[in-house]
Protein backbone atom coordinates (compact mmCIF):
# COMPACT_ATOMS: atom_id res chain seq x y z
CA UNK A 1 0.00 0.00 0.00
CA UNK A 2 0.92 3.79 -1.03
CA UNK A 3 1.63 6.11 1.78
CA UNK A 4 -0.68 9.00 1.16
CA UNK A 5 0.47 12.73 2.48
CA UNK A 6 -2.69 14.78 3.52
CA UNK A 7 -1.79 18.45 3.34
CA UNK A 8 -4.85 19.51 6.00
CA UNK A 9 -5.75 21.81 7.95
CA UNK A 10 -7.50 24.01 5.68
CA UNK A 11 -9.86 23.69 8.11
CA UNK A 12 -9.48 20.78 10.35
CA UNK A 13 -13.68 20.75 9.99
CA UNK A 14 -13.07 18.79 6.65
CA UNK A 15 -9.52 16.92 7.82
CA UNK A 16 -11.24 14.81 9.39
CA UNK A 17 -13.43 14.24 6.80
CA UNK A 18 -10.87 13.36 4.18
CA UNK A 19 -9.28 11.06 7.33
CA UNK A 20 -12.33 8.93 7.87
CA UNK A 21 -13.25 8.55 4.36
CA UNK A 22 -9.77 7.48 3.21
CA UNK A 23 -9.87 5.06 5.99
CA UNK A 24 -13.44 3.72 5.16
CA UNK A 25 -12.52 3.18 1.68
CA UNK A 26 -9.43 1.56 1.99
CA UNK A 27 -11.37 -0.91 4.19
CA UNK A 28 -13.98 -1.54 1.90
CA UNK A 29 -11.44 -2.14 -1.04
CA UNK A 30 -9.47 -4.53 1.45
CA UNK A 31 -11.12 -5.84 4.09
CA UNK A 32 -10.45 -7.06 7.38
CA UNK A 33 -8.41 -4.31 9.56
CA UNK A 34 -6.96 -2.68 7.03
CA UNK A 35 -6.42 1.28 7.17
CA UNK A 36 -4.80 3.91 4.97
CA UNK A 37 -1.46 4.48 5.23
CA UNK A 38 -1.18 8.53 5.77
CA UNK A 39 1.10 11.45 7.10
CA UNK A 40 -0.62 14.58 7.97
CA UNK A 41 0.65 18.02 7.95
CA UNK A 42 -1.49 20.26 9.22
CA UNK A 43 -1.29 24.31 8.72
CA UNK A 44 -2.61 26.85 10.44
CA UNK A 45 -5.15 27.99 8.89
CA UNK A 46 -5.10 31.47 10.24
CA UNK A 47 -2.02 32.59 8.72
CA UNK A 48 -3.49 30.34 4.74
CA UNK A 49 -6.02 32.73 5.10
CA UNK A 50 -4.32 35.63 6.36
CA UNK A 51 -2.28 35.51 2.91
CA UNK A 52 -5.55 34.61 0.71
CA UNK A 53 -7.38 37.79 1.71
CA UNK A 54 -4.86 40.09 0.84
CA UNK A 55 -3.86 37.97 -2.28
CA UNK A 56 -0.50 37.24 -1.40
CA UNK A 57 -0.51 33.78 -3.40
CA UNK A 58 3.10 33.32 -3.58
CA UNK A 59 3.54 33.54 0.25
CA UNK A 60 0.51 30.75 -0.02
CA UNK A 61 2.61 29.02 -1.87
CA UNK A 62 5.51 29.24 0.29
CA UNK A 63 3.59 27.72 2.86
CA UNK A 64 1.96 24.76 1.18
CA UNK A 65 5.94 23.56 -0.82
CA UNK A 66 7.44 23.70 2.63
CA UNK A 67 4.25 21.44 3.79
CA UNK A 68 4.80 18.71 0.90
CA UNK A 69 8.22 18.78 1.07
CA UNK A 70 8.13 17.61 4.48
CA UNK A 71 5.93 15.06 3.58
CA UNK A 72 8.03 13.91 0.57
CA UNK A 73 11.03 13.40 3.32
CA UNK A 74 8.42 11.79 5.66
CA UNK A 75 8.05 8.98 2.85
CA UNK A 76 4.83 10.16 1.07
CA UNK A 77 3.82 8.34 -2.52
CA UNK A 78 1.96 11.09 -3.44
CA UNK A 79 0.18 14.29 -2.00
CA UNK A 80 -3.81 15.14 -1.55
CA UNK A 81 -4.54 18.68 -0.19
CA UNK A 82 -7.49 18.41 1.71
CA UNK A 83 -9.10 21.82 -0.20
CA UNK A 84 -10.15 22.59 -3.08
CA UNK A 85 -8.90 27.01 -2.81
CA UNK A 86 -4.67 25.99 -2.39
CA UNK A 87 -5.01 23.91 -5.87
CA UNK A 88 -4.11 27.32 -6.78
CA UNK A 89 -0.69 27.12 -5.77
CA UNK A 90 0.08 23.34 -7.31
CA UNK A 91 2.14 25.07 -9.81
CA UNK A 92 4.58 25.99 -7.47
CA UNK A 93 4.59 22.84 -5.36
CA UNK A 94 4.83 20.61 -8.20
CA UNK A 95 7.85 22.35 -8.96
CA UNK A 96 9.29 22.02 -5.56
CA UNK A 97 8.71 18.02 -4.92
CA UNK A 98 8.94 14.85 -6.92
CA UNK A 99 6.56 13.01 -5.93
CA UNK A 100 2.78 13.40 -7.69
CA UNK A 101 -0.65 15.43 -6.31
CA UNK A 102 -3.91 14.56 -6.62
CA UNK A 103 -5.38 17.30 -8.22
CA UNK A 104 -8.76 17.72 -6.43
CA UNK A 105 -10.46 19.31 -9.65
CA UNK A 106 -9.50 16.66 -11.80
CA UNK A 107 -10.73 14.10 -9.42
CA UNK A 108 -14.47 16.29 -9.22
CA UNK A 109 -14.33 16.26 -13.69
CA UNK A 110 -13.79 12.49 -13.68
CA UNK A 111 -16.45 11.92 -11.05
CA UNK A 112 -18.89 14.41 -13.39
CA UNK A 113 -18.10 12.77 -16.60
CA UNK A 114 -19.07 9.46 -15.13
CA UNK A 115 -22.83 10.72 -14.73
CA UNK A 116 -22.33 12.41 -18.17
CA UNK A 117 -22.67 15.65 -16.59
CA UNK A 118 -21.75 18.22 -19.39
CA UNK A 119 -23.22 21.32 -17.52
CA UNK A 120 -22.27 21.78 -13.59
CA UNK A 121 -23.20 24.63 -10.99
CA UNK A 122 -19.66 25.54 -9.06
CA UNK A 123 -19.64 26.74 -5.36
CA UNK A 124 -16.99 27.30 -3.46
CA UNK A 125 -14.89 30.24 -1.67
CA UNK A 126 -15.25 33.35 -3.67
CA UNK A 127 -11.21 32.59 -5.31
CA UNK A 128 -12.34 28.97 -6.80
CA UNK A 129 -15.58 30.74 -7.66
CA UNK A 130 -14.24 33.93 -9.68
CA UNK A 131 -10.30 32.44 -10.62
CA UNK A 132 -9.86 29.93 -13.58
CA UNK A 133 -7.13 27.74 -11.42
CA UNK A 134 -10.36 25.54 -10.79
CA UNK A 135 -12.59 26.17 -13.75
CA UNK A 136 -10.15 25.59 -16.29
CA UNK A 137 -9.76 22.10 -15.16
CA UNK A 138 -13.28 21.20 -15.88
CA UNK A 139 -14.03 23.41 -18.51
CA UNK A 140 -10.53 20.99 -19.71
CA UNK A 141 -12.54 18.17 -19.54
CA UNK A 142 -15.35 19.38 -21.79
CA UNK A 143 -18.22 20.14 -18.72
CA UNK A 144 -19.54 23.85 -18.20
CA UNK A 145 -18.96 26.00 -15.36
CA UNK A 146 -22.18 27.98 -13.99
CA UNK A 147 -21.04 30.11 -10.79
CA UNK A 148 -23.63 32.20 -8.49
CA UNK A 149 -24.37 36.25 -9.28
CA UNK A 150 -21.87 38.34 -7.26
CA UNK A 151 -24.10 39.11 -4.28
CA UNK A 152 -24.95 34.83 -3.78
CA UNK A 153 -20.66 34.73 -4.14
CA UNK A 154 -20.11 36.54 -0.96
CA UNK A 155 -23.06 34.92 0.62
CA UNK A 156 -21.18 31.57 -0.20
CA UNK A 157 -17.98 32.67 1.22
CA UNK A 158 -19.02 34.40 3.79
CA UNK A 159 -20.92 31.37 5.36
CA UNK A 160 -17.83 29.37 4.42
CA UNK A 161 -15.14 30.97 6.83
CA UNK A 162 -17.37 33.07 8.93
CA UNK A 163 -18.98 29.42 10.17
CA UNK A 164 -18.52 25.97 8.37
CA UNK A 165 -14.73 26.26 9.03
CA UNK A 166 -15.38 27.30 13.02
CA UNK A 167 -17.61 24.01 12.85
CA UNK A 168 -20.80 26.41 12.49
CA UNK A 169 -23.72 24.66 10.76
CA UNK A 170 -26.60 26.95 10.07
CA UNK A 171 -30.03 26.28 9.20
CA UNK A 172 -30.42 29.57 7.33
CA UNK A 173 -27.29 28.98 5.40
CA UNK A 174 -28.50 25.93 4.43
CA UNK A 175 -31.45 27.31 3.29
CA UNK A 176 -29.72 29.86 1.42
CA UNK A 177 -26.97 27.46 0.44
CA UNK A 178 -30.01 25.37 -1.54
CA UNK A 179 -31.76 28.34 -2.64
CA UNK A 180 -29.02 29.24 -5.17
CA UNK A 181 -28.60 25.56 -6.15
CA UNK A 182 -32.43 25.37 -7.04
CA UNK A 183 -31.87 28.80 -9.42
CA UNK A 184 -28.52 27.83 -10.61
CA UNK A 185 -30.78 24.07 -11.64
CA UNK A 186 -33.75 26.30 -12.54
CA UNK A 187 -31.18 28.27 -15.52
CA UNK A 188 -29.90 24.66 -16.51
CA UNK A 189 -26.92 22.98 -14.46
CA UNK A 190 -27.40 19.26 -14.39
CA UNK A 191 -25.44 18.70 -11.35
CA UNK A 192 -23.95 20.96 -8.42
CA UNK A 193 -19.95 20.80 -7.19
CA UNK A 194 -19.42 21.20 -4.05
CA UNK A 195 -15.99 22.90 -4.55
CA UNK A 196 -15.06 23.49 -0.80
CA UNK A 197 -14.57 20.79 1.76
CA UNK A 198 -16.66 22.32 4.34
CA UNK A 199 -19.99 22.75 2.64
CA UNK A 200 -20.48 18.82 2.53
CA UNK A 201 -20.74 19.10 6.53
CA UNK A 202 -23.94 21.53 5.57
CA UNK A 203 -25.64 19.99 2.07
CA UNK A 204 -25.80 16.53 1.31
CA UNK A 205 -27.60 14.60 -1.51
CA UNK A 206 -30.45 14.59 0.61
CA UNK A 207 -31.19 18.12 0.48
CA UNK A 208 -31.59 18.56 -3.27
CA UNK A 209 -32.71 16.62 -6.84
CA UNK A 210 -29.76 17.81 -8.13
CA UNK A 211 -26.60 15.76 -8.49
CA UNK A 212 -24.20 16.70 -5.31
CA UNK A 213 -20.29 15.91 -6.14
CA UNK A 214 -18.95 16.43 -2.45
CA UNK A 215 -15.23 16.93 -3.55
CA UNK A 216 -14.12 16.56 0.19
CA UNK A 217 -15.61 12.33 -0.50
CA UNK A 218 -14.69 12.59 -4.35
CA UNK A 219 -10.84 13.21 -3.09
CA UNK A 220 -10.60 11.29 -0.37
CA UNK A 221 -11.78 8.05 -2.40
CA UNK A 222 -9.34 8.43 -5.41
CA UNK A 223 -6.93 9.41 -2.60
CA UNK A 224 -7.61 5.37 -1.38
CA UNK A 225 -7.94 3.62 -4.61
CA UNK A 226 -4.78 5.29 -5.58
CA UNK A 227 -3.44 3.90 -2.52
CA UNK A 228 -4.13 0.57 -2.61
CA UNK A 229 -3.45 0.05 -6.39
Amino acid sequence: MKTIGLIGGMSWESTMTYYQRINQTVKDQLGGLHSAKILLYSVDFFEIEKHQSRGEWEACADIMCAAAKKLEQAGADFIVICTNTMHKVVPQMEESITIPILHIAEAAAEALKQKHITKAALLGTKYTMTQNFYIDKLLDSGIEVMVPGPKDIELINRVIFEELCLGIVSEESKKEYLRIIRELGDQGAQGVVLGCTEIGLLIGQEDTQLPVFDTAQIHGDKAALAACK
